[in-house]
């Protein structure tokens, strides 16, 4: 089926490492235009190369703190100043630092997960619905986290997921008579395939056990229906659907878990 992505503009916060990898992997096979926004430009520079490998029409690096103020709406500019308009916005940049909620006391961290997660996803978000508006369409797609529906140690972070879910739902009715739609995928547990797909400042650098342990993962596993961890590719695959103005042109404000049915909103 064609998703009628060939040719969009797309940008894609956190889009060197895991997760945003893959969403990158995916549009490239569509043959779309691809804003990759990263802390991490060197290993942006090595996606950006696999994703004009993989079918890209064109990709741009944009190096960014999304933590600091303005630093989402610049990114937004540069596709804008690329290609004159912007078609989806994958709003995946994020961090988590797991962490029982009576333990997990240093405020400075939680003021950074709600910089990256939910601060920036407002910013770019209200920077590119000018454009789509004026264009007459569009479509945005949150990467929240079933976290977002209470999680043990995932407290501070699943509150930040939390307000995306929100921030997706309100953009959604909000923004739907102009054509934009706005949605939300919840990925599960996703540990990179290896360490090609994880940048230095990722906390996946420091080891899948900094994590998740192996009896976490089998508690998991136990506990998800499909008995299997969820992939980068498998949220790519959810997150091109939504894109899609083809497969997905009537839907707008749903929350979708792709975790083998660990969560079930």
């Amino acid at each position: 089926m064609d998703l009628g992505l060939t040719g969009a503009r797309v940008l894609v916060t956190g889009g060197a490492s895991n997760i945003g990898r893959g969403i990158v992997h995916g549009f490239a096979a569509e043959g779309a235009r691809i804003a990759i926004c990263d802390l991490d430009g060197e290993q942006a520079g090595r996606v950006r190369g696999e994703a004009l490998d993989r079918g890209a029409a064109s990709v741009e690096v944009v190096r960014s703190d999304l933590a600091e103020e303005g630093a989402a709406a610049r990114a937004a500019g540069r596709v804008l100043d690329a290609w004159g308009g912007i078609d989806v916005l994958v709003s995946n940049a994020g961090i988590s630092i797991p962490g029982f909620i009576a333990e997990h006391t240093d405020r400075a961290e939680w003021q950074r997960t709600f910089e990256v997660n939910l601060f920036a996803a407002i910013e770019c978000t209200q920077a590119v619905l000018g454009p789509m508006r004026e264009a007459g369409g569009g479509s945005l797609v949150y990467i929240a986290s079933d976290a977002a529906f209470g999680e043990i140690r995932q407290g501070v972070y699943g509150a930040s997921k939390a307000g995306v879910v929100a921030l997706a739902r309100t953009t959604a009715r909000e923004h739907g008579r102009h054509g934009i739609r706005s949605n939300v995928v919840c990925p599960g547990l996703v540990i990179p395939e290896g360490p090609e797909a994880v940048a230095a400042t990722s906390l996946w650098a420091r080891g899948q056990g900094a994590i998740f342990n192996d009896r976490q993962v089998d508690y998991m596993l136990k506990a998800t229906p499909l008995r299997r961890l969820t992939t980068a590719r498998d949220i790519a695959e959810s997150v091109l659907w939504l894109a899609s103005p083809v497969a997905a042109r009537q839907v707008t404000g749903q929350v979708i878990s792709v975790s083998g049915g660990y969560a079930m909103p």
